[in-house]
């Protein structure tokens, strides 16, 4: 094989690219799809990617977005994390995994990372796109900024920054995309936690109209931006922590901006009768005045399928790695459900009526699951279905062994098996996302379910309609199933 065929070049509009051979494809990393947001350009809108002479190193992943280390207790979320900060003012970039270049036409699919819109990367373990690759998709990866610099609301500013960003590699894909064999006009926006609920916000978004053909949420919230005054409220308490001016936060370094939203600690931001969307345990989130799932209900996102869904014990993430689980009580239920529901009491009844035989803690995990992920999924699910726009729902049931168990079927645990990115080490082990045991057959089933969506628009389920809001339940084995908790959704 020739030194050309080993590291195969691609002529972008704004210079070559020289990737990588993979066993399944090429790779091709660290692409800029926007300058890099460098001075004042940290807090402006996204600007086209400068061009470069001869040939662009792209066999490499690059810088990352400036982050903070994160941990979750005894479970190793590692590969969920990515390398985390790597150093470097060119990070607005994209990730392409494609089975090869001289083919044309294939379905496009396109990521977005999850970590509560202040950590994670493209480039971290768990999105490695080879399977994708090997079952003929174009994979794209992509990082966008995440912290003050992403999502902080400032005068002067566009609000959304990091939302701008996901636009702006969008408008990368319609125009390099085929030169990496894939179909501008088949492209599947799809993205987890924080991700999934930028791509709903996406979908609201008249911005992106054109820019995907389909639309993936796993594990988002519909109803989870902040309204302006919200946002504000996360602005003064920054300058404050800082000693600036709200003015004078854009001249912040990262390093001290990164350090100071972690010192933010959780905030409630109920205010003038908006609740906390997020529950306290994000300072940021898109900041629109109409939720996305209401701007669905009223036509937006029309054009678009949308396969959606959630974990079936999302808050396990949350509670689990800490012990809580275990040590909750029923007064935590309450707490809880004080800062997700008007009504808290009804709410915990209906939980309880339709879980008789939980712990506290179980409860509490419900509750939590459903205020950061589930009512926010369903609320999304119903307003596009409601349009008669083609809806699929999923719930992931699979239960990981991490953590004595504990675990289960929490926030995160679908995404190797969406991806098939099983064979990370890392994600194997008692105190890993995993645990001790594996479903290759739910894998392969969840992973060519994602790549059948995304080449026709059917994962190969009943479609999601009301009243019915037939659900895949993920699990071993699979099945097709009427509303799982009708109970916990009425009393949303």
């Amino acid at each position: 094989m020739s030194p050309a065929e080993q590291n195969p070049v691609v002529r972008t509009n704004a210079g070559r690219v020289r990737g990588r051979r993979s066993h399944a494809g090429l790779v091709f990393s660290g692409i800029p799809y926007a300058a890099a947001p460098t001075g004042p350009a940290r807090f402006s809108a996204p600007r086209p990617a400068p061009r470069w002479a001869g040939e662009r190193d792209a066999a490499m992943p690059g810088p990352t977005a400036p982050a903070p280390r994160r941990e979750f207790g005894a479970l190793d979320m590692g590969p969920f994390f990515g390398p985390g900060w790597v150093r470097g003012a060119d990070y607005l970039t994209v990730n392409v995994w494609t089975p090869d270049t001289a083919t044309r036409g294939l379905p496009v699919m396109v990521f977005v990372h999850g970590g509560a819109f202040v950590s994670g990367s493209g480039q971290a373990a768990l999105y490695d796109g080879t399977g994708f690759a090997r079952d003929g998709v174009v994979l794209v990866t992509l990082n966008y900024r995440i912290g003050a610099p992403g999502w902080l609301s400032l005068p002067g500013a566009p609000d959304n920054r990091g939302l701008l960003d996901v636009l702006a590699a969008l408008r990368w894909v319609q125009e390099e995309i085929a030169r990496f064999g894939g179909d501008p006009a088949n492209v599947t926006l799809f993205g987890q936690s924080a991700g999934a609920t930028i791509v709903a916000a996406a979908l609201a978004d008249p911005a992106a109209r054109g820019l995907f053909r389909r639309v993936i949420s796993q594990s988002g919230n519909g109803l989870g931006a902040f309204v302006p005054a919200q946002a504000e409220l996360v602005m003064k308490r920054l300058g404050q922590l800082l000693g600036v001016p709200v003015g004078s936060l854009p001249e912040v370094p990262d390093e001290r901006l990164v350090d100071a939203v972690e010192q933010l600690g959780p905030m409630d931001l109920g205010l003038d009768g908006h609740r906390d969307p997020l529950l306290r345990l994000a300072r940021f989130s898109p900041v629109l005045e109409r939720q996305p799932a209401v701007a669905v209900a009223a036509g937006a996102g029309a054009d678009a399928d949308l396969l959606i869904g959630n974990n079936a014990a999302e808050g396990n993430l949350y509670l689990a790695p800490g012990g809580a689980l275990d040590s909750s009580t029923m007064d935590d239920v309450g707490d809880v459900a004080v800062q997700a529901h008007p009504e808290p009491d009804r709410l915990v009844a209906a939980y309880r009526q339709q879980r008789p035989s939980a712990t506290a803690g179980e409860l509490r995990a419900a509750v939590l699951g459903d205020g950061l992920f589930g009512a926010g999924t369903r609320a999304l699910a119903d307003a596009h279905a409601g349009r008669g726009q083609p809806t699929y729902r999923y719930e992931f049931a699979w239960r990981s062994s991490a953590l004595g168990g504990a675990l289960g079927a929490a926030h995160g645990v679908e995404l190797p098996f969406v991806f098939d990115s099983a064979g990370e080490p890392r994600l194997h082990g008692p105190n890993s996302l995993l645990g001790d045991d594996f479903s290759p057959e739910l894998a392969r089933e969840v992973h060519s379910a994602w790549v059948r969506f995304a080449a026709t628009g059917d994962p190969g389920w009943d479609r999601y309609t009301l009243p019915q809001r037939r659900v895949r339940n993920l699990a071993r084995p699979s099945a097709t199933i009427d509303d799982p908790r009708p109970l916990e959704r009425a009393a949303w």
